[in-house]
């Protein structure tokens, strides 16, 4: 029973992310749609980026309603309903207010979710969800902490996000930069989309994936944070779990920028932090999207583990008032510079099979190369090959049935007189009587040997203007 409060627990938390998911939807999509408006007068690809952006929205919003029609009996049908008319929404509507009304109206009736009301079986569900729920940084937000990362000149440097999504926030940070961007993401949808975007795609969990250590320059890490139950029915939290199995793929000197709720920097995180990586500072989103979300983004280089519990205290002094942390607005400039040095990922490959991501390890691969530069001499023609070729002299009879036989002269034979021919080998069955003795006084046979032979026939069946002819 006491497993089961839990999970109740945990499945209203979830019930009211979905329930924020959907006022931030009503807010950000008509914000995003009046950007594009502006950006297509100055700026096309950036009204491209808004465009992707407001799909995003558009479909955090449909997840958040299939929740709600999986966990609220009582607003099944209205959460279905609206999920079909969101899905159809054209999104180049000039005017969102009665999408907004509707989305108003639908929160207004999902009921408290201090009643756990929600069954065992349903909660069981939005477990197996959880990990599938995707809530993109803001691009804003992300410009404003790539203005606060110095790219080195000349250098293409790698870049790491273990939760992509659908790629658009690593591809800002990477557009202009000369960078090689490369995501995991759980979900195979999603991940399809990152691939349009980015380098390098690894699909499945983060956790099953195997990726080169010490290769990247920076690590955007903006992971699930939510508490979750483990096998032995323990809670564990995921942001957590991102950081320490993440950070190992940063080369000593690189950056680390990592968003989480700023009431999530617990000491333990806080720890985790300070004994890997100096220059820790803590950085809010800013206005309506800190004060839904208290998001905030931690920046810090990496530097080889040691002792880091002198610094915790001051760490954890900069998250114990909201209101005194700094805006990412007040990010300096190239205040966080990239190491200088190229480096290559030898190792990149995801839990799932990945066909394109497959291709292009081939591709790299030396010894595949010289294979494949084997089979193409293999398969080379030699000049003569693609030249009309004539026999010296006239065929026989027998080659002739034995191409035909083959079928490598069925089909048009174009001449002075076109027709159609058609070879084929028939079977026959030839029975022979030979008489091998006969009786002396009347001459009549006494013995007959009997022979069968079976033969093969050649016959070509011919289709002219004159009509049909069997040729044998």
């Amino acid at each position: 029973m006491e497993e089961v409060n839990e999970q109740q627990l945990y499945a209203v938390d979830r019930l009211e992310q979905s329930k924020r998911v959907i006022l931030l939807a009503k807010e950000e999509m008509p914000a995003a749609r009046k950007k594009i408006e502006k950006q297509l007068k100055k700026d096309p690809n950036g009204a491209k980026d808004w465009y992707q952006t407001l799909r995003s929205h558009q479909a955090c919003l449909l997840a958040a309603l299939e929740d709600c029609r999986l966990s609220l009996p009582d607003l099944a049908a209205a959460a279905l309903g609206l999920g079909k008319a969101v899905a159809k929404f054209q999104l180049s509507t000039p005017d969102y207010s009665r999408l907004c009304d509707t989305l108003s109206a639908f929160v207004k009736g999902m009921p408290d979710t201090g009643d756990k009301t929600a069954s065992a079986a349903i909660i069981g569900r939005l477990m197996n969800h959880v990990r599938m729920g995707f809530y993109p940084t803001d691009p804003d937000h992300v410009k404003l902490i790539t203005k606060g990362i110095e790219f080195p000149d000349g250098v293409t440097t790698n870049l790491l996000d273990p939760c992509c999504g659908d790629g658009i926030a690593l591809r800002l940070m990477a557009t202009g930069n000369n960078c090689y961007a490369y995501g995991v993401e759980l979900d195979e949808r999603r991940a399809e989309e990152a691939q349009t975007r980015l380098h390098r795609v690894a699909i499945g969990s983060y956790f099953s994936a195997r990726i080169s250590h010490e290769a990247f320059h920076a690590l955007f890490l903006n992971p699930p944070y939510l508490s979750v139950l483990g096998k032995n029915g323990q809670t564990g939290r995921d942001e957590k779990r991102f950081l320490v199995n993440s950070f190992s793929h940063l080369m000593v000197g690189g950056l680390l920028v990592y968003i989480i709720p700023y009431y999530r920097l617990t000491a333990d995180i806080a720890r985790i932090l300070c004994d890997n990586f100096e220059r820790l500072s803590v950085y809010k989103f800013c206005g309506t999207e800190f004060q839904r979300f208290r998001q905030v983004a931690v920046l810090g280089i990496h530097k080889p583990r040691d002792n880091g519990s002198k610094e915790v205290p001051g760490l954890l002094r900069q998250v114990q008032d909201a209101d005194k942390i700094p805006e990412l607005t007040q990010l300096p400039e190239k205040s966080y510079p990239l190491p200088a040095h190229p480096e290559k990922v030898p190792i990149f490959k995801g839990a799932v099979f990945n066909v394109p991501e497959l291709a292009r390890q081939l591709a790299a691969s030396d010894s595949f190369k010289k294979l494949s530069d084997s089979f193409k001499k293999l398969l080379e023609q030699s000049p003569l090959d693609s030249k009309e070729k004539r026999p010296p002299l006239p065929l026989t009879v027998g080659q002739v049935g034995l191409i035909g036989g083959s079928g490598l002269i069925n089909g048009l034979m174009p001449c002075d007189s076109p027709h159609i021919i058609k070879g084929r080998i028939v079977k026959e069955q030839l029975t022979d009587s030979h008489v091998t003795s006969t009786d002396a006084l009347t001459g009549k046979p006494l013995v007959t040997e009997i022979t069968e032979t079976q033969t093969n026939k050649m016959v070509f069946h011919i289709l002219t203007a004159a009509g049909f002819k069997a040729l044998a």
